[in-house]
């Protein structure tokens, strides 16, 4: 007859439970988790590296109203490419590690650690001539502004030809476009 331990029983669900949120963590490194966990986490680069993409592109096209789960749903198409193609993964991986290496070199910590947006900027106009940057920041012009969430932050209504055009329906009416 087997003797159940309440003790027992309750240590291990605690060390479950604690198990479980170090392996988020562990998964999910300090700069991948902001407001609240991404539904796309990498599938082929590195997590680090997607943290990394995720904040670069928000240095691109900073947006303090949208929450990095957006951002992250721009990265995950790099990743979905990378995932086709090692010459992808290799480009996103070796191009994030360098701007880390020179990130660690003026401030001391990797590129999605710096805090202020300042300096963060200054490296990625280091790079923003070459293809890596051009990717990055190409993907995102659809990416993130093709996100139908989005759209009504920038007062986007979507597409108008079923509804009689743009001419007729306020296509000047945005109010923070001067």
């Amino acid at each position: 007859m087997a003797l159940h331990d309440e003790r027992l029983a309750s240590n291990r669900r605690g060390f479950l439970k604690g198990g479980i949120g170090l392996l988020a963590m562990t998964i999910m490194p300090s700069g991948l988790v902001v407001g609240q966990a991404w539904a796309n986490m990498p599938r082929s680069t590195q997590p680090q590296t997607f943290a990394t993409l995720v904040q670069m592109s928000r240095d691109c096209y900073p947006h303090p109203q949208i929450e990095d789960k957006f951002y992250a749903n721009a990265v995950n198409i790099l990743d979905e490419a990378a995932r086709a193609s090692a010459e992808e993964r290799d480009l996103l991986e070796s191009n994030v590690a360098e701007l880390d290496r020179s990130a660690q070199e003026a401030h001391g910590t990797r590129y999605s650690e710096i805090e202020s947006e300042d300096d963060r900027t200054a490296l990625l106009k280091l790079i923003e001539d070459g293809d890596f940057f051009r990717k990055v920041r190409s993907n995102l012009t659809v990416g993130l502004y093709n996100q139908k969430e989005l759209w009504p932050l920038f007062g986007y209504e979507g597409a108008s030809a079923d509804k009689g055009g743009y001419l007729d329906r306020g296509f000047n009416d945005i109010d923070w476009i001067s």
